[in-house]
C-alpha cells in the first residue's frame, strides 16, 4: 500500500496548485461568463443577474469582436511560422558553426526573450518613430517613406508581428539547438563517409529527427500567438481603428476598463475553445504520423 500511495504523495503539491490557480478559477470564469457581472456586482452579489447564452450570443455579433478575430488569426498565420523557420534555422546554423561567433551568436538571439517587454516596446517605438527613428532614417537613404509604422491600419499589425517574432526566436531556438545536439553524431559520421554533404546531412537527417520538437514548438507558439497580448496593449492600445487588436487585449478591455466581467469571460471561454480545438487537430496530425513512421 505504501508504494502505491507514495506517488500520489508527490504529485499532491503539483495538483494542488494546479486546483488552485487553473481548474477552480476555469470553472469559476465558465459560472461568470452566463452572468452580467460588473463592479457592481463585484461590491455586492445580489445585484449578479443570470443571463444565459446572451453574453456569447452579444459577442458574436460584436464587429469589434470580429475585427479581434480576424486580426489574431493573421497574427498567427504570418506569426507562427516565421518564429519556427527563423528559429530553427538559426538553430541549425549555431550548431554547425565551427568558430566562437557562433557562440556569441547564441547569447545575442536569446537576449530578447529574457527582456522586459515594457524595455522592448520603449526601444521599438524610438525605432518605428515616423519622424525620428532609426528605421525610417536609413530607408531614407533608399528614397523610401517615411512610413507610419504604428499609426497607419495597414503597417501596425506587420511592425507588431516583427518585435513578437524578433523577441519569442530566442526561446524556440534553444529548444531546436537542445535537440539537434542530442543527436547521435554517428549518423552524420555515417553520413560523411558516404559522400554526403552539409545540406543533405541537414535534410535528411536533422529535420526530421526533429519532428517531436518541432511539434512541441509549434503548439507552444500557437497557444502563444492566440494569447498574443503585450505588444498591442504596451504600443498600440489596439489602434489605429481596431486594426492591432487581438481577441486577448479585447478580454483585457472589456473586463478591466469597462468592467463588463461577463462579457469578458465570455470572450475568454471563446479563445479557449479555439486553442483546444487548433491543439487537438496539432496532437491528431502527431499521432498520425507517428503511426505511419513518417
Amino acid at each position: 500500500m505504501k508504494k502505491t500511495k507514495a506517488p500520489y504523495f508527490f504529485i499532491a503539491p503539483a495538483v494542488i496548485l494546479l486546483l488552485i490557480f487553473s481548474i477552480i478559477p476555469i470553472f469559476l470564469a465558465l459560472i461568470i461568463s452566463f452572468t452580467d457581472m460588473s463592479l457592481a456586482g463585484l461590491a455586492d452579489y445580489s445585484r449578479i443577474k443570470f443571463v444565459g447564452l446572451e453574453n456569447y450570443i452579444n459577442i458574436f455579433s460584436d464587429k469589434t469582436f470580429g475585427q479581434a478575430i480576424f486580426n489574431t488569426g493573421y497574427y498567427v498565420v504570418i506569426g507562427v511560422p516565421l518564429v519556427i523557420l527563423i528559429s530553427l534555422a538559426l538553430a541549425i546554423m549555431i550548431n554547425f558553426g565551427e568558430n566562437k561567433f557562433f557562440q556569441f551568436m547564441r547569447l545575442v538571439f536569446y537576449s530578447p526573450s529574457i527582456t522586459n517587454t515594457v524595455a522592448i516596446a520603449v526601444v521599438w517605438m524610438y525605432l518605428y518613430n515616423p519622424t525620428i527613428g532609426l528605421l525610417n532614417h536609413l530607408l531614407s537613404y533608399l528614397n523610401i517613406g517615411p512610413i507610419l509604422w504604428l499609426t497607419d491600419a495597414g503597417t501596425a499589425k506587420i511592425s507588431l508581428i516583427i518585435i513578437a517574432v524578433w523577441k519569442a526566436i530566442g526561446l524556440n531556438m534553444l529548444i531546436f539547438l537542445a535537440a539537434i545536439q542530442g543527436i547521435p553524431k554517428v549518423y552524420y559520421e555515417a553520413a560523411e563517409i558516404d559522400g554526403a554533404n552539409k545540406w543533405y546531412q541537414i535534410t535528411r537527417i536533422t529535420i526530421p529527427l526533429l519532428r517531436f520538437s518541432i511539434f512541441f514548438v509549434t503548439v507552444t507558439t500557437l497557444i502563444g500567438w492566440f494569447q498574443f497580448f503585450e505588444e498591442p496593449f504596451v504600443m498600440t492600445k489596439g489602434g489605429p481603428l481596431d486594426s492591432t487588436l487581438s481577441v486577448a487585449l479585447f478580454i483585457y478591455q472589456n473586463g478591466f476598463q469597462y468592467s463588463k466581467f461577463g462579457y469578458a469571460a465570455a470572450g475568454s471561454f471563446v479563445l479557449f475553445i479555439a486553442i483546444i480545438i487548433v491543439t487537438s487537430i496539432q496532437m491528431k496530425l502527431q499521432t498520425r504520423q507517428k503511426d505511419s513512421g513518417m
